[in-house]
């Protein structure tokens, strides 16, 4: 009808929360405080029972592969036996006249034990002849294995060892069916078995891997870290944001209280002020940005990469088709390859903002240099190209370890990297007056003048054939780190006759 107003009264739970948010917006400390400790509250809770599931499934993996390796082992012991048995018939046929490197002896006797043939060392065979007529034996002792089997008329024993290399016996035991020892680690408790196939002789495996469990216990510390880092992070950006906000806050309230007193002057003063809040704001949003980048981009990589890894080893069983686990390994090498790229643009960063921790103490440079050239070994192997360290005195330097070994490992990648197969290496370590140096020379395509004078730079990649570059940014690192502990970099090259690049560091005084 017309003039008349309609009262719409809110629900009762929409005045509630209303109210609420009201009061958590009054004692913003205190809210989030309680904020936190329900988050962490439920982390931990999350985190009993995702440990409860992995430790059983721990155990079923454990029993899943125990029982695996026993029967490969099983296998290798039905292999050798049989081995062995060809070899005592071909004595016991004169088609062998000398011992197998393995052999201890051979003997041939009748079913009453008498010798009628033997070489090398004597076997009782009036004590084992009787336990092989129906069926074969296996008999240990004095480190030694003896095998006892019939053959016609024939009773052959053969005596050698090992019957295992030792290097497979971890956790494991060899004995006969419900009796003694033969090889091994004698297992107790609840066992797993596996039977040789045609001899009386079974393989035991416990049905928990120790190794495997310890190993899960030994990563429990950072599995709680995984699982409560994000609460305690959480927590710490929360009382940053609480600070920041009081803090803008009371420089609201400032700038209020200037404008209503002293026009001229307030106005100047205000200027003043947005122009510092702004520069604040600005090196803030970059800080951000970069622990942003930080946790959006890595925590999904290492995500990416662990359940590729886990589909790529197949832990949970095989994977369909064979294809799923060529894809697997791509995408663990691509989100490792990415991993690697974030973290060098994060590391610059840190460098470039002066967060990067130095602390110069005065070391032996030598070491350092020969732990990284050891490093790559396998790397220029691989490329079969020669890479070699002259030998030098120690050269002690004040410097930061850990700055030297990352410039060191830099440089050697980018001479592996730009280094044709079949080619060369060097690493040299020299000093002069107040100044050591190391040089890393390699017999790559070298670069050209505008390309040495634009090296160091971030993010400028020089292309070459064949040659993947990353993000352009390890030149850059190289430079920056120097600088910074008051050394320089010198890089010299030509095309087509390789590059030197040369880091040079204060000498250690006494």
């Amino acid at each position: 009808m017309a003039g008349q107003s309609i009262a719409i009264r809110p629900p009762f739970f929409g005045g509630v929360l209303a109210k609420i948010a009201a009061l958590s917006a009054r004692n913003i400390r205190l809210t989030v405080i309680s904020c936190v400790i329900v988050i962490c509250g439920s982390f931990a809770a999350a985190g009993v029972l995702q440990f409860r599931f992995e430790t059983a499934n721990a155990g079923r993996q454990a029993a899943f592969f125990e029982t695996k390796r026993a029967e490969d082992v099983a296998a290798m012991v039905s292999a050798t036996l049989a081995r062995q048995k060809k070899v005592g018939r071909q004595f016991a046929t004169g088609e062998i006249f000398s011992l197998p490197p393995d052999v201890h002896g051979i003997v041939v006797s009748d079913a009453l034990g008498k010798v009628s043939a033997a070489i090398g060392d004597a076997i009782p065979m009036a004590n084992l002849a009787g336990f092989a007529i129906d069926h074969p034996a296996v008999i240990s002792g004095h480190g030694t294995t003896v095998i006892v089997f019939r053959d016609g008329i024939d009773i052959i024993a053969v005596s050698f060892n090992p019957l295992v290399p030792a290097s497979v016996l971890n956790n494991l035991e060899i004995a006969v069916p419900g009796g003694a020892n033969i090889a091994g680690t004698p297992i107790t408790g609840h066992a797993i078995t596996a039977p040789v196939p045609s001899w009386p002789v079974e393989v035991r495996a416990s049905a928990q891997d120790p190794d495997g469990l310890r190993a899960w216990y030994g990563s429990l510390p950072l599995y709680l870290f995984v699982i409560f880092g994000p609460a305690l992070v959480g927590a710490w950006l929360a009382t940053v944001f609480v600070r920041e906000f009081e803090r803008r806050a009371k420089s609201s309230e400032a700038i209020r209280a200037l404008r209503s007193t002293r026009p001229a002057e307030a106005r100047l003063l205000v200027r003043l002020a947005n122009a510092e809040r702004q520069a604040v704001e600005a090196q803030r949003s970059k800080s951000e940005f970069v622990a942003h980048m930080s946790h959006e981009l890595r925590t999904p990589l290492n995500a990416v990469i662990g359940f590729a890894e886990v589909i790529e080893r197949g832990f949970y069983g095989p994977v369909g088709h064979k294809k799923y686990v060529e894809y697997a390994r791509d995408i663990g090498m691509a989100g490792r390859s990415l991993h690697t790229k974030v973290g060098d643009i994060l590391e610059f960063a840190d460098i470039e903002a002066g967060r990067y921790p130095l602390k110069p103490v005065h070391f032996d440079i030598t070491e350092v240099v020969g732990a990284c050239v050891m490093e790559n070994g396998g790397r220029a192997f691989s490329r079969r190209i020669d890479l070699s360290m002259r030998p030098t005195a120690a050269s002690p330097v004040l410097a930061d370890p850990l700055a030297v070994r990352r410039i060191v490992t830099n440089l050697l990648c980018n001479a592996l990297t730009y280094t044709p197969e079949g080619g060369h290496v060097t690493v040299a370590i020299n000093e002069d007056a107040g100044a050591v140096s190391v040089a890393v020379a390699d017999s790559g395509s070298g670069f050209s003048a505008s390309e040495r004078s634009a090296a160091g730079t971030a993010f400028r990649r020089f292309a070459r054939t064949g040659v993947s570059t990353g993000t352009g940014l390890g030149l850059a690192i190289v430079v920056a780190l120097a600088r910074r502990m008051g050394g320089a970099l010198r890089l010299e090259s030509e095309p087509g006759g390789g590059t030197s690049a040369e880091l040079r560091l204060p000498k250690a005084l006494d």
